[in-house]
């Protein structure tokens, strides 16, 4: 620490010299600390600007992402009620497809049931009359074979639905009729 009051009681020239060398160059070096101290300043000045910059444009950017966030998990909400949706209705049909199965596996049961009844029911005497009825409004040879052959193809018991009692019925009256002409 410099001691000043001496200084200025002492009256030696060199003395006052080398202390006014000595401000002079003290007082440059304060200035040239002062402009640095002034550039420092506005370099961290700048940099709080481009800070404040930086972190604006930060909360922009995450203020658009969690926008896009929430669009996203919105948009995802919609597919997935929209697929439930889809899956109830798929559901729904597949459980009407089996109930629909189930009612024509039922109906074709009951159908062979009531053909087998029916088939046992009927007497050789009510084949041959629904034979007859198949041959009705036919003449002549020709018409006549054309007629067995159709109804040969259709009851013919090698077929899924074919019967062999009509079946036998019917050449019954095939070679009934045939033999009349």
């Amino acid at each position: 620490m410099i001691d000043w009051d001496e200084i200025v009681q002492a009256q030696d020239p060199d003395e006052l010299k080398k202390v006014k060398i000595f401000l002079f160059k003290e007082n440059m070096r304060l200035d040239v600390e002062r402009r640095n101290l002034e550039e420092e300043k506005q370099r961290i000045c700048q940099m709080q600007e481009d800070f404040i910059k930086d972190r604006v444009k930060l909360r922009d950017e995450l203020n658009e992402l969690n926008q896009r966030t929430l669009q996203e998990r919105k948009r995802l909400k919609e597919e997935n009620q929209f697929f439930e949706k889809k899956m109830e209705i798929l559901k729904d049909g597949f459980r009407s497809l089996e109930e629909d199965r189930r009612k024509l596996e039922q109906e074709r049961r009951d159908f062979e049931q009531s053909r087998l009844i029916g088939e046992s029911q009927m007497s050789e005497d009510a084949y041959d009359e629904l034979a007859e009825l198949l041959f009705r409004g036919i003449s002549g040879p020709i018409g006549i074979r054309r007629r067995y052959r159709e109804l040969v193809k259709i009851y013919h018991p090698d077929n899924p639905y074919g019967d062999p009692q009509l079946s036998q019925a019917i050449n019954r009256v095939f070679q009934r009729r045939k033999s009349e002409e």
